[in-house]
């Protein structure tokens, strides 16, 4: 469920674009009209949000996905870093500029040189001749770390995306919680009253009225504690899109849709669209051609010149030209060198670190997302029907004097703490899910299409 507003076509082509142009302003236009299209996931309710302060009303896992992929504060810092290193590699890529010289000698001294009538004038222009193939590989170079830091901000946006899924799934699961709180205190007070009316019967002692006051009191508190938690919540989703004070009323969707488990197998071999990964992939490309780069500056450049010259005593005029070459007889760049040699095995070394870490970080996830699918399913078939149907025979019971209070109050306290467990069960799965989708780099729903409804009753 969570997977689906990653899964529609449309943020699969704004992930296109932001991958293979990285055009900042076509992301936002891009993003503004998907707020738009009628959503398949949490909800089938859109309205149009105010982009400085988030929606007012009703909200969207669509729509929260797209508030923070515009208004991510980390997320602008990425794209600030990917247009300076855009314009690092434009740089790069120029050729050295041409140099005037303009120079007047013997004039202005004393004796025979005493104003211009000895002088030479002298205008020369010179220009660096880069050899070796430097400029390109140097360009090379920084378009290489251009790239990366396209790899920077799509690791980034993935880490926004997946922040935004969990933060959701604890407002959805918050939300549930303060409907359960709210039950229980409904029947708290039936309960409440039931006792009340076997008092004045004359059929159980005061004390029990007393300790069902007490038992109420404390359903209360526990749902001013919720109401706190969805508070929390609430403010942790909004400041995904960089506003502390939310200004949405309620999270629509549905936290009981799970679906089924891929094979671990599978997710392997999606690896390859980690980010992270083909962060590395490029990081190695890009040392090696710092280091072709350093090689290359073992060829000399060379330095061309040509002008004129006047010579105001015989007023004549001469061509002047020739050449500069740097003689590397002692520094041919080879500390650069084999320093670049280095990191290029240190990124190496790292790549295949961040492969085994990455790995294990997909069995842990994946260990994790099948004992909370594990979790929900059995809490479901097995332990809430039994705690529902003991509460309601130990409730009916009570009635006509076959439990006690006690007993009521275990019944009672066994069926919702199993609710809760539920309702944590069912977060924690659907925050497994998007560690994976993270560390796959696409929706898990793509493997899995057929939900499996964990309301209970469905």
């Amino acid at each position: 469920m969570f997977s689906d507003a990653l899964r529609c076509p449309e943020f699969s082509n704004l992930f296109e674009e932001v991958f293979m142009k990285h055009l900042l302003i076509f992301t936002r236009f891009a993003l503004i009209v998907l707020l738009f299209i009628p959503s398949g996931s949490f909800a089938d309710k859109d309205g149009a949000i105010q982009l400085n302060k988030g929606p007012r009303g009703p909200i969207t896992l669509k729509e929260a996905v797209a508030l923070a992929l515009l208004n991510n504060p980390q997320l602008q810092v990425f794209s600030f870093e990917q247009r300076a290193r855009e314009a690092r590699a434009l740089q790069s890529g120029l050729m050295p500029n041409p140099q005037l010289d303009i120079m007047v000698e013997d004039a202005a001294g004393s004796g025979n040189f005493n104003g211009f009538n000895q002088s030479q004038t002298t205008i020369q222009l010179s220009q660096l001749v880069e050899l070796g193939g430097k400029r390109a590989a140097r360009l090379r170079a920084n378009t290489l770390s251009k790239k990366l830091a396209d790899w920077d901000y799509e690791t980034k946006r993935m880490q926004v995306l997946t922040q935004v899924v969990k933060a959701y799934a604890e407002v959805l699961k918050a939300q549930q919680q303060i409907s359960l709180t709210e039950d229980l205190v409904h029947l708290g007070q039936k309960f409440l009253d039931a006792v009340d009316e076997r008092v004045k019967a004359g059929k159980v002692a005061l004390l029990e009225k007393t300790k069902s006051e007490i038992s109420l009191s404390s359903m209360q508190i526990e749902l001013k504690k919720a109401k706190r938690e969805l508070k929390v919540a609430r403010s942790n989703l909004s400041v995904t899109w960089g506003s502390p004070q939310p200004q949405y009323e309620s999270a629509l969707g549905d936290l009981f849709e799970i679906s089924r488990i891929p094979t671990l197998e599978s997710l392997m071999e999606r690896l390859i669209n980690n980010p992270d990964l083909a962060r590395w992939t490029t990081e190695t490309e890009q040392r090696q051609a710092v280091l072709d780069s350093e090689l290359s500056k073992r060829i000399p450049d060379v330095t061309l010149q040509g002008g004129f010259r006047r010579l105001e005593t015989t007023d004549d005029n001469a061509l002047i030209f020739g050449i500069s070459i740097p003689l590397q007889l002692f520094n041919r760049n080879q500390g650069a060198i084999e320093e670049a040699r280095h990191k290029l095995g240190k990124v190496q070394a790292e790549k295949r670190a961040m492969e085994v870490s990455i790995k294990k970080n997909l069995l842990e996830t994946y260990n994790t997302l099948v004992f909370f699918h594990s979790q929900v399913i059995s809490i479901k078939a097995e332990i809430l029907p039994g705690a529902q149907k003991a509460f309601d025979g130990i409730n009916e019971g009570y009635r006509f004097g076959k439990f006690g209070y006690l007993d009521v109050l275990d019944s009672q306290k066994t069926f919702f703490q199993a609710k809760r467990q539920y309702l944590d069960s069912l977060a924690n799965y659907h925050i497994a899910v998007a560690d994976i989708e993270r560390l796959i780099g696409e929706p898990l729903a793509a493997f899995t299409p057929t939900a499996i409804k964990g309301e209970p009753g469905q």
